[in-house]
């Protein structure tokens, strides 16, 4: 299965009882993605799954500002679930929205991030797939945070390990 992190939208109302009542915040994610839809319908849900260290990899190295593991507050105190507020997923919009995939790709060094030990580490071994791949979690993003901003939704985050 592996380290994975996913985003599905939350109302400010949704955050701010997480925020308070951690309990409800882990039972209610968990709803979220039970049954057979997944997850809810309405809700709007993306990556980057096991693609956030690539991705972070080259957000770093073309200083975008997003850090997967750092933005967002902490809701349980294992460190599995986070959540995004609407202004702050509104910024992360922004900045994606005005980053144009090439500027990315331009950093990528399978090499480099091999020698990093950047998760999961299978760079030299489909260089191309690999950045193929992250290209369409990057356009999942996008996506992703620009329709949960352009409704004024905050997200919900889960770092599965």
């Amino acid at each position: 299965m592996g380290v994975s992190i996913s985003f599905v939208s939350a109302t400010t109302e949704e955050l701010d009882r997480a925020e308070q009542d951690p309990s409800w915040a882990d039972q209610f994610h968990g709803e979220l993605y039970s049954g057979d839809l997944y997850p809810m319908p309405g809700r709007l849900y993306g990556g980057p799954d096991r693609d956030f260290a690539g991705l972070q990899f080259l957000f770093d190295e073309a200083e975008l500002s997003l850090e997967f593991v750092m933005d967002g507050f902490q809701i349980l105190e294992d460190g599995t679930l986070f959540g995004w507020t609407a202004e702050q997923i509104d910024g992360v919009a922004r900045e994606l929205r005005a980053t144009p995939w090439e500027r990315l790709a331009s950093h990528y060094d399978p090499e480099r991030m091999a020698k990093q030990d950047v998760y999961p580490n299978m760079w030299r071994f489909d260089p191309e797939g690999r950045l193929d791949g992250l290209e369409a979690t990057y356009e999942e993003l996008v996506a992703f945070f620009g329709e949960a901003a352009d409704r004024g939704l905050g997200a919900f985050m889960s770092f599965s390990f």
